[in-house]
C-alpha cells in the first residue's frame, strides 16, 4: 500500500463516518459529538498502529516498508484532523463575529 492508498483510505474512512452521522436521526442516529469522537479514535488507532510498526522494524518482525506506510498514514490522519480543527475554529469565530 502507497501513501496515496493510504490518504485515500483515512479520507473515505472519514467521509463514512461523516455520512454515516450526517444521515443519523435525532432519536438515536449519530451526534456530531460521536462523529469527532470517532475521528480522534481514528487518529489515535492509526498512532499506535505506527508506533507498533516501528517496534516492529526495531525488532526485525516487521518490514521498514511497512513501517514508513503506518508512519505516514499516522501523519496523514493527524494533519487531516488538525484541517477539521481549524475549519471548525474558523467557523465558530465567524459566527461569532456576526451581528445579532
Amino acid at each position: 500500500m502507497n501513501v496515496t492508498t493510504a490518504l485515500f483510505t483515512v479520507a473515505g474512512n472519514v467521509a463514512s463516518t461523516a455520512t454515516s452521522s450526517a444521515a443519523g436521526t435525532p432519536d438515536g442516529g449519530s451526534s456530531f459529538d460521536d462523529t469527532l469522537k470517532k475521528l480522534v479514535d481514528s487518529v489515535e488507532g492509526s498512532s499506535e498502529q505506527a508506533n507498533t510498526a516501528v517496534s516492529g522494524m526495531l525488532d526485525k518482525s516487521v518490514d521498514v516498508h511497512d513501517a514508513m506506510i503506518a508512519l505516514q498514514r499516522a501523519e496523514m490522519s493527524l494533519q487531516l484532523a488538525v484541517q477539521i480543527r481549524n475549519k471548525l475554529v474558523s467557523a465558530y469565530q465567524d459566527i461569532m463575529r456576526m451581528p445579532v
